[in-house]
């Protein structure tokens, strides 16, 4: 007896195939490839497709930056804003302020 896929999971059954594959390559190579991706605007992962004669999926990317913050992280952002480590959403707003003026000192 076999059990039918609900139609909304069908499309994810090509990513369950995957298989990621890393590579332990030279940093300089690495760096190459990394730089390459983002002058063409692509992941580093869409890059290595297009070398290796890949498709890729050229849907448009929200352009973000992340960072992973801990609860401690949230603490020490605190005390430097002069918050209370609740206050995520305005830590969050003071720390792309410092990322903003970050790049514009480093401009001069």
């Amino acid at each position: 007896m076999s059990r039918k896929l609900p139609e909304k999971w069908s499309s994810s059954i090509k990513a369950v195939k995957a298989v990621q594959v890393a590579f332990d390559i030279d940093e300089k190579i690495q760096f190459e490839i990394r730089k390459k991706a983002l002058e063409a605007g692509l992941s580093p992962s869409d890059q290595i497709r297009s070398i290796l004669g890949l498709p890729t999926n050229r849907r448009p990317k929200r352009p973000r930056l992340t960072v992973s913050l801990s609860p401690e992280d949230y603490e020490i952002l605190a005390e430097k804003y002069h918050l209370d480590a609740e206050q995520q959403l305005e830590i969050k707003r003071k720390l792309m302020d410092d990322l903003v003026q970050h790049v514009i000192d480093d401009e001069k």
